[in-house]
């Protein structure tokens, strides 16, 4: 029994703890809407935390209104308040001090005078007296701005139960000097699905139909988001204890929304799914029939370590990051003086090397960032005496360079401004090209930010022609062609190279900060030397012999741990559709994850193991979450970002003609699929600069990243017609059915009574890559006046111009053939679903797939239409 002393204890700690309620409760300012209710009050209101809130709310400084970047009838305010400065002098020039209700910009706003944004204040309104008294009490603006500590919004997540529930917001500004108040009206508010719920001016949250997303609150430089859920289902009970952290944290976001996750998928799926996810290919039939007859109960987890370790891993993988840190081409443009396009086959080759030995996330980034060209004590000579080694495989190649210099060399990354935009992109997921020019509408970057910021690049040059210009001529007259300039000096040089000669090298020098002591019309010029981490500390570029190293340092310790979660975001989004975040490369505060404790977890886990990349892919691929089956629930029907089920998706690209290539392929080629990725789509390095050409043409129509900007976007998962056409009807794909190295010839050469196919002949692709080569050989025998060499290209060209000639199979009758038994074809059967759909097929496709062949022609003609028709689903195209 409890004694009547511990009672009174009990009730003395309540009444304490209500009286402490009370006490915060009273230091909080009230409301603006409150205080200004009354004009005749003497409170001024302050420029900064009430007034441009204020614009802002009222929309006055937006962007379809004063805030653009032209303004509006000739007035101008900064895009949300970002500028006090300039909003400050701009009002100023519009508000009379001494008569202060006869202002030009309150009677734009009540409509006194014409104003094309309509009414925007009412007289006697809270919202009218805070503009009324800023100008009564002097129109003051801001010395010096005072921090927002933190903007505290209330409840921290809202729960509904049916639709039309209602519940009010309430934030409170705390200031660095401790003050607190009561800023709901000042806030601006916005839902990021107004089908889930609706926000109004005033932060009062309506919910809508069942599910979850959050609503987003603004204030000064603060934007803080709340999560809004409305159960789609009954609370799950008996909920089973999680096998892994990943299902426990998806467990704990699916138990409040009401979503039954459906179960683990069968063998078959797991196996096509994951095989597809790690390294890019499909599992080939006799892989199928093993797995499905492995009782183990390791036998997954067995199947990922075995995938982790392949050559097509590496290769996907490599494709992945060439992505992500911008391997183009195009944008390097000849930057290496020895080939066209050996810079980004160098790019790639270095990215590979590293995947391939799992060098940890971070100290790959960290060779990327702190790239330079020559080595501790190298001269110029010496240094492109190494690289011009490489390109004649002298001692090594360029995969063993510690750092990838060509990162700094692309077209889009030598500005300061493309650098810091593509920096974020890169290493942070984060878009911050909008502060370029004004405060991040959805972050907490300003337009002084992204200026503090870019300085960090202001001292890295990438030096097409050397540091030293002197030194760069010394080799080029010591080659002899001092007098050669532009691309032909460039072609000189290739032959050179080609030669064994050593030729010159871009590198990429670092150059101490410049001191600029100028003034203007009384005002000091920006310190230059002084560089800010985005929303942290500033750096004294005096102080770094390069300030890269300190931008590396910020990636591994800024408490935002934006470096990781771009990286693991971006891993879970090949495997589950999207990402935690998506977009993924938009990892703003006004973009919250969809479940956020999950992706706090699994990049402190990530940064934990050492950014061990193949931990991250196992930690993943081994979860319930990943292995989920695509079958929904009754509650997890319309659910794709919950992680509730496995979301069918379209292959990427190279994935897709990869698997093309495997599924017709004979036994031998598919067998060694993983391990020789010679050839693959997904170990080719670039998009092309030029025409779309061989393979360059089906990764394009499948929506291959052009990897033109600094946007994820780049790569497209989206179908089309195109597809389709080229999976049906284009004369390449048809060519692989035929081919002489294609699974039916296999089938033709073992087994006496099938027909035999001809070899394939070239596809119309080739033949026009055959005319366009040998035209320009002919152009250039004409430069040359080389008749003979003419006359042999000019037979060689009306050759190629005949129409190809299309595979020829025996005709023999039917009833001449010997028939196969039901069980061999029974088992060709299974082996073009096994090679395609990685299952066996069912009992109806079984059979219907035998009454077909019955019907063929012959055997052969029959099994090229199913395996086809196999090809042409939506189950073959699709991952599950």
């Amino acid at each position: 029994m409890i004694s009547k002393h511990a009672i009174h204890i009990w009730t003395a700690t309540l009444a304490l703890l209500f009286i402490a309620q009370l006490a915060v409760a009273a230091d909080v300012i009230p409301p603006a809407s409150q205080r200004f209710a009354n004009a005749a009050t003497a409170e001024s209101p302050d420029f900064q935390k009430h007034l441009v809130p204020l614009l802002g709310k009222v929309g006055c400084n937006g962007r379809a209104c004063h805030g653009s970047f032209q303004g509006q009838g000739g007035f101008r305010l900064s895009l949300f308040g970002y500028d006090f400065d300039m909003d400050h002098k701009n009002l100023l020039e519009r508000v009379d001090l001494d008569a202060p209700a006869d202002s030009y910009a309150l009677h734009k706003a009540t409509l006194v005078e014409q104003h094309k944004g309509g009414k925007i204040l009412e007289p006697g309104s809270w919202e009218y007296n805070i503009f009324l008294k800023w100008i009564a009490g002097g129109g003051n603006g801001v010395d010096e701005a005072i921090k927002l500590s933190r903007l505290e919004v209330t409840p921290a997540e809202i729960n509904f139960n049916t639709v039309g529930q209602k519940q009010q917001l309430q934030a409170i500004a705390v200031w660095e000097d401790g003050t607190r108040e009561n800023v709901t009206c000042l806030c601006r508010f916005k839902s990021n699905d107004d089908t889930i719920c609706k926000i109004d001016a005033e932060g009062l949250v309506t919910s809508g139909e069942p599910g979850d997303s959050h609503v987003i609150v603004f204030y000064d430089n603060a934007v803080e988001s709340v999560p809004v859920l409305r159960p789609i289902g009954p609370t799950i009970a008996n909920r089973q204890p999680e096998r892994t952290r990943i299902d426990q944290l998806v467990g704990d976001k699916l138990q409040k929304l009401g979503i039954a996750a459906s179960p683990v998928c069968n063998d078959a799926d797991f196996l096509r799914r994951v095989c597809i996810d790690i390294t890019g290919t499909l599992p080939t039939a006799d892989e199928v029939r093993t797995f499905l007859e492995d009782k183990t109960a390791d036998k997954r987890a067995r199947k990922v370590e075995e995938l982790l370790a392949t050559p097509a891993y590496t290769a996907w993988w490599t494709t992945r990051l060439c992505d992500w840190t911008g391997n183009s081409d195009d944008q390097l443009n000849n930057i290496n003086p020895t080939a066209p396009k050996q810079g980004s086959k160098d790019w790639y080759d270095w990215i590979s090397l590293r995947v391939q030995q799992n060098v940890p996330y971070d100290q790959l980034c960290e060779q990327i960032v702190l790239a330079t060209g020559r080595r501790t004590g190298e001269s110029y000579l010496e240094y492109c005496d190494r690289l011009s080694n490489y390109s004649r495989n002298v001692s090594g190649t360029y995969a063993d360079e510690p750092g990838l210099m060509y990162f700094w060399g692309r077209r889009n990354f030598v500005q300061n401004e493309d650098r810091a935009i593509g920096f974020a992109y890169t290493f942070m997921g984060t878009r911050i090209q909008c502060a370029q020019c004004h405060k991040h509408p959805f972050d907490v970057w300003t337009q002084q930010d992204f200026q503090e910021f870019e300085r960090f690049f202001d001292n890295v040059k990438f030096a097409r022609n050397g540091a030293n210009k002197k030194e760069y001529e010394q080799i080029v007259t010591s080659l002899g062609l001092s007098d050669t300039k532009g691309n032909d000096l460039r072609k000189e040089l290739d032959k050179s190279a080609e030669k064994g000669k050593t030729i010159p090298f871009p590198e990429i020098t670092v150059t101490q900060p410049k001191t600029n002591k100028r003034k203007s019309s009384g005002v000091v010029a920006p310190n230059f030397n002084v560089a800010k981490l985005l929303g942290e500390d500033e750096v004294n570029l005096n102080e770094l012999k390069d300030p890269r190293t300190e931008l590396m340092n910020w990636l591994r310790n800024s408490p935002t741990k934006l470096f990781a979660k771009s990286f693991v975001n971006r891993v879970w989004s090949n495997y589950f559709n999207r990402g935690i975040v998506e977009p993924t490369d938009d990892l703003s505060l006004a973009n919250p994850p969809s479940n956020g404790p999950l992706l706090e977890d699994l990049a402190d886990r990530f940064i934990a193991s050492g950014y061990d990349m193949k931990w991250l892919h196992r930690e993943i691929c081994l979860s319930d979450a990943y292995q989920r089956d695509w079958r929904p629930t009754e509650t997890n029907r319309l659910d794709e970002r919950n992680f509730s089920r496995a979301v069918p998706r379209r292959l990427p690209a190279e994935v897709a003609y990869d698997v093309l290539t495997m599924a017709t392929a004979s036994d031998s080629i598919a067998a060694s699929f993983r391990s020789n990725v010679k050839g693959h789509a997904t170990a080719s390095f670039s998009p092309p600069r030029g025409p779309l050409k061989g393979i360059d043409y089906p990764l394009a129509v499948f929506g291959r990243s052009t990897r033109e900007s600094n946007c994820d976007c780049d790569r497209s998962m989206e179908a089309s017609l195109l597809q389709t056409v080229f999976v049906r009807n284009d004369s390449e794909t048809l060519a692989r059915l035929d081919s002489r190295d294609g699974w039916l010839n296999q089938i033709a050469d073992k087994s006496q009574e099938l027909p035999k196919i001809e070899p394939a002949k070239s596809s119309n692709t080739d033949q026009a890559e055959r005319i366009q080569k040998l035209q320009a050989a002919m152009k250039k025998a004409k430069k040359n006046q080389d008749a003979a060499t003419q006359a042999k290209l000019k037979a060689q060209l009306e050759k190629a111009r005949q129409p190809e000639p299309q595979p020829v199979r025996s005709k023999e009758p039917k009833s001449a053939q010997v028939d196969l038994s039901t069980a061999e074809v029974t088992g060709l059967i299974e082996e073009a679903y096994l090679r395609t759909l990685s299952r066996y097929p069912t009992d109806q496709e079984r059979q219907t797939s035998l009454q077909y062949l019955a019907a063929a022609p012959n055997e052969l003609d029959g099994l090229k239409d199913i395996l086809w028709a196999l090809i042409n689903t939506k189950e073959f195209i699709v991952n599950h």
